[in-house]
């Protein structure tokens, strides 16, 4: 790396779709220019702008796992079953060792000189202001997950635990409903809290440092520039691009087919609607529809309004679920589940020697996978939006906001349906299937019809937003790392999202999403580890902050 005081004028490009450092950055000096791989053909008229071989692999890949899929269904179920076993039994400590070392590298940023590097240059300044920045966080991250698993995993690690069966986190608290309560809460927040956004936090502020400080392309293959040099833009490159393609598409998919089963089930629960495959595939088939829509009116008319739409909803229906459910038990058991919280994240964080294997196993490492495999898609995008903030700012938010709001969320939906279980002897909210089991939670409070309404239309919008700011961050991969891609193949990706979603549930539905995730996840795990060193060294060639 040279020039260690470089300073751009601003009319210097530095990178197509980046902007230069203001103030002093380390830039690093290299002749690759963006786009140079990329081949432009006109097929029927249709102008696209691709990098060959990272387009061409990915697509013709997935094309042929979508074909083989939906051609074997019979086949493949059971297939997908033994390789989710295989890879959680063996692997599940590999997933939290990794990421236990992600959440020690924030925090040591965090308290180290390192974090008062400005992204973007010395000089850069915050394009949002907090509201805004904070708003974009948290919508980045989760929302079909938190919509899922709300009330889902509360109870179930709840019921586990006071039944002390081979499920229980931590060995359970058997015939204790308070322990056990206790115990769940604190389970279900280690799955949404420091841990998950450590991940994504990693994989954003290596693509924003080596995008806004060294003038590289907004990719995952820039990230390895100090460990490979200028080899990154040859085959080794290729190769992470590719992995990063595979990740993305398959945390989406599985996203994508957890969203189809909620909001079949709540048609089916409001409406009557057959609950069958039928009824997935053609609601995948109408929010892929409504996503080209958004792709095609673009980023500021189509995403930027369905956020916005969607941030509100879920503020209304969590208050709402606040102020008619058991308010003061969610109020005090926001703080009480923070401090079991911090009691039991020790233990739950052990990646060694673990009695509880179904809990540590079919719940931690899927969840690992899952949000490394969607690490390069909410990564990507919280890079774009957080130029201008120092690396403690930026770790200390990306940790600590969205995790508050997670814990907040799994206190209301899930502490509610625990308090409808324990205290008035509810027990439909338990019995219930996993997708069903919101709308049961709600039944039971007031305006049901119109809040188990709000649910659905919910999940669909995280659907469409989801696809098409992963579509976005696909296609920018495969265009070479350029931002400004022809729309057409964006709409090819949103497709390719929605066609793998639908071949994994009809070729082996929750367990072959879960399986796409961790097979992804696991090799691209490795890649995040060997950028958490170049994250370092990429820290300590900037100039340092007075």
């Amino acid at each position: 790396m040279d020039n260690p005081d470089s300073k751009r004028s601003p009319d210097e490009p530095v990178s197509e779709g980046i902007p230069a450092p203001d103030g002093a950055a380390n830039l690093i000096d290299t002749d690759y220019v963006i786009g140079q791989d990329n081949i432009t053909p006109s097929p029927m008229g249709v102008n696209l702008d691709l990098h060959g071989k990272v387009f061409t692999i990915s697509s013709i890949v997935v094309l042929l796992f979508v074909v083989l899929t939906l051609a074997l269904q019979d086949t493949i179920a059971p297939i997908y079953g033994a390789i989710f076993s295989f890879l959680t039994g063996n692997l599940a400590w590999f997933f939290i060792f990794a990421a236990n070392i992600f959440v020690i590298l924030c925090l040591g940023l965090i308290i180290s000189p390192l974090g008062k590097i400005r992204i973007g240059g010395a000089d850069a300044k915050p394009d949002f202001t907090y509201v805004g920045w904070f708003s974009m966080l948290f919508a980045a991250g989760m929302g079909i997950g938190l919509m899922f698993f709300g009330v889902n995993e509360p109870l179930t690690h709840f019921g586990t635990s006071f039944d002390g069966g081979d499920w229980a986190p931590l060995a359970g608290a058997e015939g204790d409903a308070a322990g056990a309560a206790a115990l769940g809460m604190a389970a279900t927040i280690f799955h949404w809290g420091l841990h998950p956004w450590a991940i994504y936090a990693v994989v954003a502020l290596a693509l924003a440092l080596f995008s806004f400080n060294k003038g590289l392309p907004l990719s995952m293959r820039s990230v390895f520039y100090p460990i490979l040099g200028e080899r990154v833009w040859g085959w080794p490159g290729h190769l992470i691009d590719i992995l990063a393609v595979f990740a993305t598409l398959f945390g989406l998919a599985t996203s994508l087919g957890l969203g189809a089963t909620q909001a079949a089930a709540g048609l089916s629960y409001l409406f009557g609607a057959p609950e069958s495959d039928i009824t997935m595939i053609l609601l995948i088939v109408g929010i892929t529809i409504i996503a080209i829509g958004s792709i095609m009116a673009g980023v500021d008319k189509g995403v930027q309004l369905l956020s916005k739409i969607n941030i509100a909803m879920a503020a209304a229906l969590l208050f709402f679920v606040i102020a008619v459910g058991p308010t003061l038990l969610i109020a005090t058991g926001f703080f009480e589940n923070l401090i079991n919280y911090a009691v039991h994240l020790p233990a739950l964080s052990n990646p060694f020697g673990r009695e509880d294997a179904n809990f540590s196993q079919g719940w931690t490492a899927f969840y690992w996978a899952w949000w490394i495999s969607w690490s390069p898609y909410v990564g990507m995008f919280i890079a774009r939006v957080s130029r201008g903030r120092t690396v403690r700012e930026f770790l200390i938010s990306v940790l600590l906001v969205p995790s508050v709001v997670s814990v907040l969320w799994m206190t209301t939906f899930g502490g509610t349906a625990i308090d409808q279980y324990v205290s008035q002897g509810i027990s439909a909210v338990r019995d219930a299937g996993v997708d069903l089991q919101l709308f049961i939670m709600l039944e039971q409070l007031p305006l049901s019809q119109i809040t188990s309404f709000i649910a659905i239309l919910l999940v669909i919008i995280f659907f469409v937003t989801s696809s098409d700011s992963g579509s976005l961050v696909i296609d920018s991969i495969t265009a070479g790392g350029k931002v400004d891609a022809p729309k057409p193949q964006r709409v090819f990706w949103a497709i390719i999202e929605g066609a793998i979603a639908i071949a994994l549930l009809l070729g082996g539905g929750l367990t072959a999403l879960q399986t796409m995730a961790v097979s992804t996840g696991f090799p691209f795990t490795i890649i995040l580890l060997v950028a958490c060193y170049a994250i370092v060294k990429g820290l300590m060639s900037e100039p340092k902050a007075v």
